[in-house]
């Protein structure tokens, strides 16, 4: 395809010796070769068969080394191709057989050896070239006189031009022999790219910018450059582009693939983000576990990545997933391939850990969405030993406890019950060989146990302070009864759903702000976490671990995740964005939404926020563009103006009427009033203290 002058030279470089490029007018082939050699190229391409390598019986011209050098073939002054040529250098392979008997030393020469030195010798030199969509191969006859050659020495050069290639093209050349005395020459050369496309960044985003002409028509498809290559955007343009990307869907593996609109065009690729630190970040992000039925599963990932798989056991309280080495020992794991897990069955509490470099990458429970919440079960892990010896422990977060052992854990202390469970086959079997077996026993009815008597004495309680209650002050509990019945009419089938709070704590005057919302909510019949309320168990396990645990059980709930932005939480999402994760020490240590950026932010990538969370900032706080544009995929409310709206997304289908909501919303209005004023107030007329929780 020929192209035009300026874009070869604009390709090539600007410099001196490259705009002096050496030009070839015409479309012949030829052959030129060093002094003392003699050489011919013969007639038309012919078919590349190396042959197998021969024993060389008297001395042979061999290559020694390939040597490129980029031509221009010009077909007219401005239309030409970027053409290689190709020096093959050679030498001599073996030598002349010598007399050998010191007898023969002084007398006269062989006369045959002297009509071998004496003789021309003569060489076949292929040249196989490769550049999709071409390959050549052309033969060479070289011959030099035998007296002028010294074995092992070189000899001179042959040179070839040439072969045409296209910009951005890798070529790969070949040289031996015919017959073939030793392994071929290889050579690989990448060429230039075309200069008329540029990746550029501005911000957040990534601008492809395409300079061409304005006649120009020129295909441009964007692809993953794994497995099958299939384009992920694909355009037919016309003359100078700019397209732009957001910096959220660069990933190492992506390549841009540009051609001209003409037929048999040379398709030119680039996949400029190899090396790009935010192309790194964005594909952990896009990396999601997917469980084939049975016993299958499969990591899914745009690109090859280097990753480490091992299954662990999660309990409901929280705290780390605990490693199960058997049955899935940490192994290497390709993606975008189904593998198998060596189980018998599924577990809720199962999770899968991948690790990238010794650090957790990923960690989902991939059976908690078909077979429900978390249970809670206690693992046993039984171990089998030499001479059928067999022992087993119960796997708890402070580590594998003996059964019947003094231990003060809840294993060892129910340790004869648990064993009489697995006798009488109560316990489920995950996973045996001959190393040993895993099993999951509930303990839902020792937990029933315990604390049967203790509900009992409640509702006994609980009875006789009603009855005194009626007996006092009918009129108080008269209208109790009443506003219980309104709530039951209204949608008391979704009393008690959760709603996780998540916020910056920007100063004390926003966490003020936060209390009194969350402490409204709760007057609403609604389950509200946050973290404000649960400082001692986000200090005993960490912000991410406490996090995960609880966004799991809100969502397993069928509850919600609330999202309150504020300049310190929009500034946070901004800074993750753009740089993957904060510094540490930058943040407190109970700060929750720092620490859950990496939890939420795949879910908003990926789809699967709408039903799950929901976005509110206070209108007088912060403006409404100024929330990032990947949290407006989903609702993105203003508080207090749209209270209604906002009740209902945590209420769900099933809340209560308009009339209701109205009612609902301006009792939170009211309560979060002198908090929101509080917030508006200068500094110094601010006062000190925080909500500590529900009234």
């Amino acid at each position: 395809m020929p192209v035009p002058w300026f874009l070869l030279s604009l390709a090539l470089g600007p410099s001196p010796m490259v705009l002096s490029l050496e030009r070839i007018v015409g479309s012949q082939n030829a052959a030129r070769c060093s002094p003392g050699l003699s050489c011919h190229l013969r007639g038309g391409d012919m078919l590349c068969m190396p042959g197998s390598i021969v024993s060389a019986l008297e001395p042979v011209l061999v290559p020694t080394r390939l040597q490129t050098e980029l031509v221009l073939r010009c077909h007219q002054e401005t239309d030409c191709d970027l053409c290689v040529r190709v020096a093959v250098h050679l030498a001599v392979h073996g030598h002349w057989e010598e007399p050998g008997d010191k007898e023969q030393f002084g007398k006269a020469a062989d006369p045959e050896l002297e009509e071998h030195k004496n003789a021309s010798l003569q060489a076949h030199v292929v040249l196989s070239f490769q550049a999709y969509p071409t390959s050549r191969c052309v033969l060479l006859e070289v011959q030099v006189l035998a007296a002028l050659l010294q074995p092992g020495q070189p000899v001179g050069s042959v040179v070839f031009d040439c072969f045409e290639a296209a910009l951005g093209a890798e070529v790969r050349i070949w040289s031996y022999t015919q017959p073939r005395y030793q392994k071929e020459l290889s050579l690989t050369q990448q060429l230039p790219a075309l200069p008329w496309l540029n990746v550029s960044t501005d911000g957040e985003d990534v601008h492809l910018v395409l300079d061409v002409s304005e006649e120009q028509h020129f295909g441009i498809s964007l692809y993953w450059n794994q497995g099958s290559k299939t384009p992920r955007w694909h355009r037919n343009l016309t003359g100078p582009q700019t397209i732009t990307l957001n910096h959220t869907d660069l990933v190492p593996c992506l390549c841009i693939q540009v051609w001209p609109l003409e037929p048999d065009s040379v398709r030119t690729s680039i996949c400029p983000f190899k090396n790009d630190t935010r192309a790194s970040r964005n594909l952990w992000r896009a990396v999601w576990l997917q469980l084939l039925p049975p016993r299958g599963w499969r990591l899914n990932a745009p690109c090859s990545l280097p990753a480490e798989a091992t299954l662990c056991w999660q309990a409901p309280s929280g705290g780390p997933c605990q490693p199960l080495v058997p049955p899935l020992y940490r192994e290497n794991v390709t993606v975008n391939k189904d593998l198998e897990f060596p189980l018998l069955k599924g577990h809720p509490n199962l999770c899968v850990q991948v690790s990238s470099w010794e650090t957790l990458q990923l960690q989902e429970c991939l059976w908690s969405d078909s077979l429900g919440p978390l249970k809670d079960d206690i693992l046993l892990v039984e171990t089998r030993g030499p001479q059928d010896n067999r022992s087993l422990c119960a796997l708890e977060p402070s580590g594998c406890t003996p059964l019947l052992s003094r231990a003060s854990t809840r294993a060892a202390r129910l340790g004869a019950q648990l064993l009489q469970d697995l006798k009488s086959g109560k316990c489920l079997k995950l996973w045996d060989d001959d190393l040993g077996a895993l099993w999951a026993c509930p303990m839902d009815k020792y937990i029933h146990q315990r604390w049967a008597l203790v509900w009992l004495a409640c509702l006994l309680f609980a009875a006789v302070l009603f009855l005194l209650l009626l007996l006092l002050k009918k009129d108080h509990v008269k209208g109790w009864l009443r506003l219980l019945k309104e709530d039951v009419r209204s949608g008391a089938a979704v009393r008690g759903r959760a709603a996780l709070l998540l916020y910056s704590a920007d100063d004390a005057g926003f966490e003020r702000l936060v209390g009194a919302l969350a402490s409204a909510l709760c007057q609403l019949s609604l389950r509200v976490v946050v973290d404000l309320w649960s400082r001692r168990e986000v200090s005993a396990q960490g912000p991410l671990a406490w996090f995960h645990a609880q966004r799991l059980q809100t969502l397993q709930e069928g509850g919600m995740v609330v999202l309150l932005f504020s300049p310190g939480a929009v500034a946070l999402c901004r800074e993750w964005l753009q740089d993957g994760a904060s510094p540490p020490g930058e943040h407190g240590p109970h700060d929750a939404f720092a620490a859950s950026l990496s939890c939420v932010l795949p879910d908003f990538l990926q789809g699967r926020a709408l039903g799950r969370y929901v976005g509110a900032y206070f209108d007088s706080l912060l403006r409404p563009d100024a929330v990032p544009a990947l949290f407006r995929a989903g609702p993105v409310l203003a508080l207090p103006s749209q209270l209604p709206e906002f009740l209902r997304a945590l209420q769900g289908p099933d809340g209560p009427g308009p009339w209701r909501l109205a009612d609902m919303a301006e009792q939170v209005s009211q309560a979060l009033q002198p908090a929101l004023d509080s917030c508006l107030r200068p500094p110094e007329t601010e006062e000190t203290g925080l909500v500590m929780g529900p009234e």
